[in-house]
């Protein structure tokens, strides 16, 4: 019973809690991102360039149906195009690009929310006792 007791302690650590939380928003804003690309930004883009978007492609060999002879049976195997799907590997850049900036984004703004913080006055240290005394010795001097 003791392994489950250390399981227990380890996975509610305050860390492990942050991580599994940041791992879920991640994913709900990955959803968020390629909903944005494809639904938004790809159109525009295919817009521009007069063709969809994540369907651009290179083929490198175009389908080859398959040959039957004259009783129905196969005799070659159908082939499938091999193309190289850049379309879609441009629209991945994208969403990475965007996901990158958004946490650049996230990770300046809490490092100025720190630097203010850390810049604000900090309290002037007492005088010690040496400079009271001395301070007092001058002020009567002064009279």
């Amino acid at each position: 019973m003791g392994m489950m007791k250390e399981f227990k302690e380890f996975a509610m650590k305050g860390n492990l809690v942050d991580v599994a939380v940041a791992f879920v928003m991640g994913a709900a804003f990955n959803t968020v991102v390629k909903t944005f690309t494809g639904g938004i930004v790809s159109p525009l883009i295919g817009m521009i360039f007069k063709t969809d978007f994540s369907s651009l492609k290179w083929v490198l060999q175009e389908a080859i149906p398959a040959q039957v002879d004259s009783s129905g049976a196969e005799i070659v195997a159908a082939l499938p195009e091999v193309a190289v799907m850049y379309g879609s590997f441009i629209t991945a850049v994208l969403d990475f690009i965007i996901v990158a900036f958004v946490m650049f984004m996230i990770i300046k703004g809490i490092a100025a929310t720190k630097k203010k913080e850390e810049e604000a006055p900090a309290a002037p240290p007492e005088p010690t006792k040496e400079e009271v005394l001395l301070t007092e010795i001058r002020d009567l001097l002064k009279k």
